[in-house]
């Protein structure tokens, strides 16, 4: 799957039980987007198919029992039309999107799905556990079955099994919370006459919301926000959301219900949307994101201490026994998610998985356990990309890297794609990011999303039957064909992997640091995750987080945090410690010392930017160019 939405109308949607801090309101100029909008937002991220399905409920239709509402649904293969009856003067209307990047199951499946009672389903993820999905089926379809199975009762507020109908039923608040993996649904409940939605608890996918306002009173929801055929006011930067007019925004982690009745006093139909608790014990304490040790006796810190500095020699010592379990962790994390019998059949690519790479810690232990789990027969691409050709930190970091795989898995084809790029040749694609990192505005984040957006995208040049990378005679244009993409995300906020941790830790100690780290991963999903969700789909991959697997999130959390990290070592050593030792352990002792690099600095493309709107970097610096919203009409000036 690779996206969905959802468009309401002819419905008065009460928020007051959310606690909102505020809905953005256009006032002069705004944006008006159309189903259309919506459909060519998740077609250009080049779906195996696109399916679209109308639901509109005739205002007579009081009785939750009632069934005398219209469906129309149409993909690219058909057009189906059901209970025709003549169009009714008011109603409701959903209309709900789909857009399937196949990469599991035997046959090819096409959303929204409509089960036997009129449920309708569109989902965007994966389900690595919680729900059993048969080696030959789609999760998508498994889901769907579980879902039909729940209670129908309307009341939202149950959070054990509830008896209807005699039979013993659960709900679908218990069916969404025991899910493992990313996603985001959006599902109607026809008994009873709820619209259900939601993101997994740390939002690894992304879904942007607007709530109903008086502009626009329509409530809808969205993997992207598309480009507005319909505008007030033309403009570049109205269309893409950067003059101050917030239409989307993040919708936070959690699940949410809808539920239709007509009022009598007005004969209109209302509804509110209420948030529901999580029924998962074991993923309610995930996000509360409580360590079992944060600040050790000295006893215990001088035993760390010395354990770290004969680590490397001595990868048998006991220290490495917190390490082994992180790395068993991470090796069943990534089988989960490249397990080839899970993948499409249908898929012929000879390269099926990539990794988004930097030749930096996290990227060299996930290639690593890749070359682990993969059929030895497939070849492994590295996506690199660079602002500054050869010459860019990543890009270095990058050809020793190779070397060091090779090394340590010498059967293995290994390819290095080199994505080379000039920002101030990337007018067309810089507008396209622009569309896609909306809501976040940021600088940082449009030269992230700039990074990864070309990354994913995979266009660049290899050196082909050569072990020397720079052997110009050898370069061949090349574009990964993979669809899955391992990206190292989550490493730096559990295992204090950046530089404002070290400034937390010198000032709070241990306790501010884990305040900090907290933060961080409470965070993680407006920050970072969406964002970087809808600039990876957006050129037909899936973007997938080892290091945020729930396993390993409980891993980590279970290891004393002088353990995770030791911050009074210097950078390279004491950051990421517990990943260190992974490293080392899987025969990368070069990458087990490389220090934090962001991808914007990596790749330079920060550089770049900073000089082209800023002037230098000094100035940005002087700006905290990081967090300036970005002038659009100046930018492209």
């Amino acid at each position: 799957m690779c996206g969905i939405a959802l468009l309401v109308s002819g419905i008065r949607i009460c928020l007051s039980s959310l606690n909102l801090d505020s809905i953005s309101s256009s006032s002069k100029s705004h944006l008006v987007f159309s189903v259309d909008d919506l459909k060519a937002a998740l077609q250009r991220r080049g779906p195996d198919s696109l399916g679209t399905m109308k639901l509109l409920l005739p205002l007579h239709s009081n009785s939750s029992n009632s069934t005398n509402y219209r469906v129309s649904s149409f993909n690219e293969e058909s057009h189906v039309l059901d209970n025709g009856s003549d169009m009714p003067e008011s109603f409701a209307e959903f209309v709900f999107l789909g857009a399937t990047l196949q990469l599991r199951g035997v046959s090819p499946v096409c959303q929204p799905l409509m089960d036997s009672s009129r449920n309708v389903l569109v989902y965007n993820g994966e389900i690595f556990g919680g729900i059993e999905v048969g080696i030959h089926k789609n999760d998508t379809e498994s889901l769907m079955q579980s879902l039909g199975n729940c209670c129908s009762c309307r009341s939202q507020e149950h959070r054990t099994t509830c008896d209807f109908n005699g039979q013993a039923k659960g709900s679908i608040v218990d069916v969404l919370s025991v899910i493992k993996g990313p996603w985001a649904i959006i599902y109607w409940q026809e008994s009873s006459k709820t619209l259900w939605f939601g993101r997994d608890a740390f939002g690894r996918r992304s879904l942007l919301v607007h709530w109903p306002t008086m502009e626009d009173p329509r409530f809808l929801l969205s993997s992207v926000s598309p480009t507005s055929s319909r505008l007030q006011d033309s403009s570049f930067e109205v269309e893409n959301g950067s003059s101050g007019i917030k239409f989307w925004e993040e919708l936070s982690c959690g699940i949410y219900s809808m539920s239709v009745d007509v009022k009598k006093s007005d004969g209109s139909f209302h509804s509110e949307i209420k948030k529901h608790e999580w029924t998962n014990a074991m993923l309610k304490e995930l996000i509360k994101w409580e360590r079992v040790s944060i600040e050790p006796k000295p006893a215990e810190l001088n035993f760390s201490h010395s354990r770290t500095s004969s680590a490397e020699l001595d990868i048998n010592s006991s220290s490495s026994v917190l390490a082994q379990n992180v790395l068993t962790a991470l090796r069943e994390s990534m089988l989960r998610r490249i397990s080839l019998y899970n993948i499409y059949q249908a898929l012929k690519e000879t390269v099926p998985v990539a990794v988004l790479f930097s030749g930096g810690l996290d990227s060299m232990i996930i290639a690593a356990l890749l070359d682990q789990c993969l059929d030895p027969n497939y070849e492994i691409d590295l996506l690199n990309v660079s602002f500054d050709g050869e010459s860019a930190p990543d890009r270095v970091s990058a050809k020793i890297g190779l070397k060091e795989l090779r090394r340590v898995a010498p059967l293995r084809r290994w390819r290095l794609v080199h994505i080379d790029a000039d920002l101030s040749k990337l007018t067309w694609e810089t507008k396209r990011v622009l569309s896609l990192i909306n809501p976040a505005n940021t600088y940082m984040d449009l030269n992230i999303g700039i990074a990864l957006w070309l990354a994913a995208r995979g266009e660049g040049w290899i050196c082909k039957e050569s072990n020397n990378e720079t052997d110009e005679d050898k370069r061949v244009n090349y574009t990964s064909r993979a669809r899955i993409l391992l990206v190292g995300s989550g490493a730096d906020e559990q295992c204090a992997g950046y530089g404002r941790h070290k400034t937390k830790y010198r000032h709070d100690s241990w306790l501010g640091l884990h305040k900090e780290m907290k933060l961080d991963m409470q965070r993680i999903w407006k920050r970072n995750l969406g964002r970087d969700d809808r600039c990876i789909a957006d050129t037909g991959k899936e973007a997938r987080f080892p290091f945020l697997d729930e396993d390993i999130i409980r891993t980590l959390l279970d290891i004393p945090l002088w353990e995770v990290a030791d911050l009074d070592q210097p950078s390279g050593k004491g950051d990421k410690k517990i990943l260190r030792e992974v490293a080392h352990m899987l025969g990368l002792h070069n990458a087990a010392i490389l220090p934090k690099r962001a991808i914007q600095f990596g790749s330079r493309i920060a550089r770049e930017s900073n000089r082209k709107n800023f002037g230098s970097n000094r100035a940005a610096n002087q700006a905290s160019a990081g967090s300036v919203v970005i002038n659009v009409q100046s930018y492209f000036s």
